[in-house]
């Protein structure tokens, strides 16, 4: 793979990897959460699925470190095939989270460009 698509696969990474740190650990704070959803309003209630969503965001964003790891330590099919599912992986999680919170449009911007520009500059073999 090349180096583009590898530097906009370590960004969805650390996009993700940041983002899920926030939610899980920072989120109390009001900053933290007009930035996630442009509102300081705070849901207790939802403490629950807001883990699992921090949790999701961490692991896919180490599942791209994995995939930019293998190519760099010679197992490239390995490598390949993670970036490739996780990029596409996090386009369709993005076009689903804007369709389903259009004004929320920002985040899903920021969670599907990067691994949409990493696809689009994969060579295809």
């Amino acid at each position: 793979m090349n180096l583009v698509t590898q530097v906009f696969a370590v960004i969805a990474a650390l996009t993700h990897i940041v983002v899920g740190t926030l939610e899980r650990f920072f989120y109390d704070r009001p900053a933290v959460r007009i930035f996630l959803t442009t509102s300081a309003a705070d849901a207790p209630e939802v403490t629950l699925w807001r883990s699992g969503v921090a949790a999701y965001n961490v692991l896919l964003g180490l599942g791209l470190v994995a995939g930019v790891t293998a190519l760099h330590t010679g197992d490239v099919t390995v490598g390949r095939t993670l970036i490739i599912y996780l990029c596409a992986f996090l386009i369709a999680s993005a076009i689903i989270f804007v369709v389903s919170f259009p004004r929320l449009w920002r985040g899903a911007l920021g969670q599907g460009l990067p691994p949409a520009l990493a696809l689009l500059a994969t060579p295809l073999f």
